[in-house]
């Protein structure tokens, strides 16, 4: 291993709306644990954005040093540009991890800069930690979510991606004097090969996204149809949360793939979450078990979903939820 390589960096995504992407305070967070094991070393950010004003954030978040990159090209994420970027950075601050989050982004991002580093990338991790030689120990679901790999990256720097949701924030903020470095983009000569013309956001009929909603109603296969999502949608607007589904109800093309659950899925937190006539496949269950709450609804008392469930109903959704609605409308 190359003695050079010293520190911890994490690509600090910054979202369309001008916002830092939560998932990086999460990184953030694991990353002080991880420094710590390695003797101390350094928590940087790279940014790369046209603006920047959130330096409040970086200081209450434990990070050492902030590069940012600053161009009015920047505005937008564009691969060949974003990449190039990271990648000077990366040569420039011989960092030993680098930490990216497993967003829409991020999955684009990560891959092509490893690739270009010649260096190993363990993707869409849920645990990161240091082993007792100081590698970085990257731990993600294999084999249909049926076991999990723990991976080691023998170059550097050793590189990972991370779902959201599955590592913690801090509780307290990490205070730390941070200096930040501005550095300028070497893209010029560079000719994307896309260019956005107009966003469009995915919005359900909730008007809320399951990975920031606080409440959850999912949906499976026992739904039996669209229409069942329906009742979900119902319910969800009553308790001012959102809807999700299994890959089952997906695969049926009864909803929409972005708001499906699990590991092929997206991982969500929320403070309450109602699992609705879903079996509870560890594919399923392993991107909500973290949930605060979890009331599950079925009607075969053996389903696996009632083994992570707070709360067990045995009974028929189709009578169970219009009653809840029912009640919640007084």
């Amino acid at each position: 291993m190359d003695n050079e390589n010293k520190g911890i960096l994490i690509y600090a995504e910054i979202t369309r709306d001008g916002e830092l992407a939560s998932v990086v305070l999460e990184l953030a967070n694991t990353a002080q644990d991880l420094a710590q094991k390695l003797g101390g070393v350094e928590v940087n950010a790279l940014v790369i954005s046209s603006e920047f004003t959130q330096h409040s954030i970086f200081q209450n978040n434990g990070f050492d040093k902030v590069y940012v990159v600053k161009d009015e090209k920047l505005k937008y994420y564009n691969t060949e540009y974003y990449s190039k970027i990271t990648i000077d950075v990366i040569n420039e601050t011989k960092p030993q991890i680098v930490l990216i989050g497993a967003t829409t982004q991020g999955r684009d991002l990560a891959p092509r800069v490893s690739s270009t580093l010649n260096t190993g990338l363990t993707a869409d991790c849920t645990h990161l930690d240091i082993n007792e030689k100081g590698m970085l120990a990257a731990t993600r679901p294999t084999f249909g979510g049926n076991l999990m790999a723990t991976i080691l990256c023998k170059n550097m720097p050793q590189m990972a991606t991370v779902r959201p949701k599955v590592l913690k924030k801090a509780e307290n903020p990490i205070v730390k004097n941070t200096e930040f470095i501005e550095m300028k983009p070497q893209i010029n000569g560079i000719d994307p090969k896309t260019e956005i013309i107009e966003f469009i956001k995915n919005i359900q009929t909730t008007g809320k996204r399951i990975d920031e909603a606080e409440v959850i109603i999912a949906g499976g296969k026992g739904l039996k149809s669209p229409e069942g999502f329906k009742l979900l949608e119902e319910l969800a607007n009553a308790l001012g949360g959102a809807v999700g589904a299994s890959r089952a109800a997906v695969d049926a093309g009864w909803v929409d793939h972005s708001i499906q659950i699990g590991q092929t899925g997206k991982t969500v937190m929320p403070k309450l979450y109602i699992a609705c006539a879903i079996s509870g496949a560890v594919q399923h269950t392993v991107g909500m078990n973290s949930s605060d709450k979890i009331i599950a609804i079925n009607k075969d008392p053996k389903a696996p979903i009632f083994q992570v469930a707070d709360l067990g109903i045995v009974g028929d959704v189709f009578e169970i939820v219009p009653e809840l609605i029912k009640q919640l409308k007084g």
